[in-house]
């Protein structure tokens, strides 16, 4: 079976770039209303209505025609990555470092499964943060996901 996700981001990336925009990540996957396709676009002073209409307009026709999904119906997105979607590539951290995270953990790691602090470097294995109680190194095996903290106020 054909990964339409995978196809989709070789197809879109190197247009929605030459847009200006960086894909971060694409998604095919069931929800309620039947399978949907998403493509999350991203640029350093934030993504717009605007952005996601003007890439979907772009983009619409070459996916039509490349028709990843082999004719089976879905529900075609681009959207922004959100303020709290989790890290998931090298460039994700970069773009964070001196920022404040939050990770979760799979397992309890000196008795916690959740940390806060200030994000300093992500390592091959590890990443680290520093936080009131000092600087933290925790194996990347161990985590469940690093994501920005957003802070209601």
């Amino acid at each position: 079976m054909k990964n339409v996700a995978e196809i989709t981001k070789q197809a879109l990336t190197p247009m929605i770039e030459e847009m200006g925009y960086e894909v971060v990540d694409v998604e095919y996957v069931k929800k309620p209303e039947g399978m949907t396709l998403t493509v999350f676009i991203d640029i350093p002073r934030g993504v717009t209505i605007d952005d996601c209409e003007k890439v979907h307009l772009a983009v619409n026709p070459v996916i039509d025609e490349l028709d990843p999904t082999g004719d089976e119906p879905y529900v075609f997105n681009i959207s922004s990555p959100g303020l709290d979607r989790p890290f998931k590539t090298q460039r994700d951290y970069e773009r964070n470092y001196g920022k404040e995270v939050e990770i979760k953990l799979y397992a309890p790691l000196k008795g916690k499964k959740y940390y806060e602090g200030v994000l300093l470097e992500k390592g091959a294995n590890t990443v680290k943060i520093s936080s009131p109680s000092g600087e933290e190194s925790i194996e990347t095996s161990r985590i469940a996901f690093v994501r920005p903290l957003v802070r209601f106020e």
